[in-house]
């Protein structure tokens, strides 16, 4: 029985997760969710369960909504590095999901790297 695409997401996903927690030692996760029309980070706090941070294309304030380009996903990057330091956050650890490290999360990463995250 071959496994469908979304299950191998899945499988990708959770794969990343779990590696990423068993070296978090308390900080929060910035994690990355990209759709076919828009892409979205929060920043968790998963000893609390809470979400700490957000930033999405589809917030009006921004003036991304439907951008799913580099540009767009540069300006998400920055709007997180900006609401974390709101937050009291500084370090951070990166879960891209099931998603590749290049192109548009790429660019996320390098912005909120530039913005004083460090991860």
């Amino acid at each position: 029985m071959a496994l469908k695409k979304q299950q191998l997401f899945q499988k990708r996903r959770m794969r990343v997760r779990n590696k990423l927690r068993a070296e978090a030692n308390g900080r929060p996760r910035l994690s990355v969710h990209r759709s076919s029309k828009n892409i979205s980070v929060q920043l968790i706090d998963d000893v609390q369960g809470v979400t700490l941070a957000s930033a999405s294309t589809l917030e009006k304030d921004l003036g991304l909504v439907g951008h799913n380009n580099v540009e767009a996903a540069a300006k998400i990057g920055a709007a997180i590095a900006e609401r974390a330091k709101k937050a009291g956050v500084e370090e951070v650890y990166f879960d891209r999901g099931g998603f590749l490290f290049h192109g548009k999360v790429k660019a996320l990463a390098d912005a909120a790297r530039e913005g004083g995250l460090k991860f």
